[in-house]
């Protein structure tokens, strides 16, 4: 009988423990939304009182907007709250698609310049050119507006018309042109063709049916070249964009019924696992994927998966590390919150997220995972790779910088303006990848710079002036004064000298705009694959089976 009682009690303190422990779950859950409720009739009933008494009128709009701004100040760089007026930017995120006139615009002074059209828009079938210059559109004079506001502008729904007077960037003269919007679609894929005997794809962003753009280009390289060696796939500047767009890419090269990327996040119940789903196009051709620190998001999900189940070798830099998933939820008066709502994980596991939002420093600041708290996964062959930092690559290419003069003659339009005046005096140029420069043509770009200002500050100067600065403040600066005018005296560039030192990369940098000029963005990317250290690095390596084979197995790990 005392054994049965013991037992009773036991019983009865464990079932006096769950309904204990589930009155406090209970407790908890209800108290957080009590909270929320709180708050928010606290929240209600402050601003109107606010707007009430307050002596000025207060515009409501901008001021429950700057509430919401600062509550997603709690949350990722992600995660946000879109306006009726900016839904068409979330639709072009999500198929590439937008209402306008095909054409990229620059500010240029007190005028804005066409900088590059689109082969088969309106502006290209109205014979605009890059290097022409907005005057007036729809009578209203475009001197000194914004960038932003004539952007705008252009855009607007197809069929609708635009009355635009351009004037020549040579000759002066204005010319009036009718440009019809049309619904203009940025290819994904804005780029494909052989080098050598490797296929190339260049991938700009993951939209609706940009993994059939992908499979459409190589399966098109590889039919037309039935000897091809190797593809390059370049992810490089890819921001990402679709989940399944990602999946059906990587499904291009791996097996289907392949775990690609999983999902986990708050709502169990949306927790997934994403798998191929169709016959891949080639599971053993030799496949290199580049990326650089903006390939992020989906790049990084094909990435991830290449690496993973060892279908190819990564190239160039470590990428973005984006590993959140945002979903879109609508809201009251046609607006949504595109809000995160899951991490995802690459095939053996790993989330490759850098960027730890979810720990805050006091002051609000967010932190990298640092390497010390970064796992180490396995490869399907047991290759080991690292989570929180963004995909590492297989090969590393020290990426490459623009010297400071290139940066100016750039961002004060001298090569852009150069180039312009070099198409019109030549009414005819070599092929894209053909195309060169001659020492007679670079000498006349000098002669075109001896009246302009391009001015700057080298590195070494702005770090020299830092120093000063600080010396200054802490009272060192007269004990070492000569010293520093010494040093200033022998940093000082001089610009003549700056153009020779860096002739070559000016050359490169103007040889793709004039050939942007002729053979359009194609022609642009062709000339510049030929000095492309991660693609010629690509090559190598997929010519070299040995090697090729030695970074896929388990001696190249992380």
């Amino acid at each position: 009988m005392r054994v049965f009682f013991n037992r009773r009690r036991k019983l009865l303190a464990v079932l006096l423990l769950l309904i204990t422990a589930g009155g406090i779950f209970a407790f908890n859950e209800n108290d957080k939304y009590f909270q929320i409720a709180k708050n928010l009739d606290i929240f209600a009933a402050f601003y109107r009182e606010l707007n009430t008494y307050y002596v000025d009128d207060l515009p409501p709009e901008k001021v429950i907007h700057k509430g919401i701004e600062a509550i997603l100040e709690e949350t990722d760089p992600f995660t946000d709250f879109v306006t009726e007026e900016n839904l068409d930017d979330l639709k072009f995120m999500a198929t590439g698609k937008y209402g306008g006139v095909g054409a990229s615009i620059n500010k240029n002074g007190d005028w804005t310049t066409i900088t590059d059209v689109y082969a088969g828009s309106p502006m290209d079938k109205a014979g605009v050119k890059p290097g022409d210059i907005i005057v007036s559109m729809d009578g209203k004079p475009l001197k000194s507006v914004a960038q932003d506001e004539i952007s705008r502008m252009l855009k607007g729904a197809p069929g609708t018309s635009l009355d635009i007077i351009f004037r020549h960037p040579v000759t002066g003269a204005e010319t009036p042109r009718k440009i019809v919007r049309e619904e203009i679609n940025v290819k994904a894929v804005n780029y494909s063709g052989m080098l050598r005997d490797i296929g190339y794809i260049r991938m700009t962003q993951f939209t609706e049916n940009s993994g059939a753009m992908v499979r459409n280009a190589f399966l098109q390289l590889k039919q037309g070249n039935p000897n091809m060696k190797g593809v390059i796939l370049d992810l490089r500047g890819n921001p990402g964009g679709l989940l399944d767009e990602a999946v059906v890419v990587a499904g291009i090269f791996v097996d289907k019924g392949k775990l690609i990327v999983s999902t986990k996040g708050k709502v169990k119940n949306w927790d997934r696992n994403y798998e191929t789903t169709e016959a891949p196009a080639d599971m053993h051709i030799p496949l290199a994927v580049l990326t650089n620190h903006s390939s992020a998001s989906a790049s990084e999900i094909v990435a991830g998966a290449v690496q993973d189940l060892d279908r190819g070798v990564v190239i160039g830099q470590r990428s973005y590390g984006k590993g959140l998933v945002q979903t879109t939820r609508q809201l009251p008066y046609n607006t949504k919150l595109k809000v995160t709502t899951a991490k995802y994980y690459t095939p053996s596991g790993r989330c490759i997220q850098a960027i730890d939002y979810s720990h805050r420093n006091d002051d609000g600041s967010v932190d990298y995972v640092p390497d010390s708290l970064r796992k180490s996964f396995k490869t399907q062959g047991g290759r080991a790779v690292k989570d929180g930092g963004g995909i590492e690559p297989d090969v590393k290419v020290a990426p490459s910088y623009l010297s400071q003069v290139a940066i100016t003659l750039m961002r004060k339009q001298y090569i852009f303006d150069f180039a312009t005046s070099y198409y019109y005096n030549h009414p005819k140029v070599a092929p894209a990848a053909e195309f060169t420069l001659s020492d007679e043509d670079f000498n006349e770009f000098e002669r075109y710079l001896d009246n302009k200002d391009f001015s700057y500050k080298t590195r070494s100067e702005d770090a020299l002036e830092t120093f000063k600065s600080t010396a200054k403040k802490e009272k060192y600066y007269d004990a070492v004064a000569k010293d520093l005018e010494a040093l200033e005296q022998k940093m000082k560039h001089d610009k003549k000298q700056d153009l020779l030192k860096n002739k070559e990369e000016i050359r490169r940098l103007l040889e793709e705009e004039i050939t942007n000029r002729y053979y359009s963005q194609q022609g642009r990317i062709t000339r510049s694959l030929a000095w492309d250290k991660d693609v010629n690095e690509a090559i190598n390596i997929l010519h070299d089976n040995t090697k090729y084979k030695k970074l896929l197995s388990t001696s190249n790990s992380q």
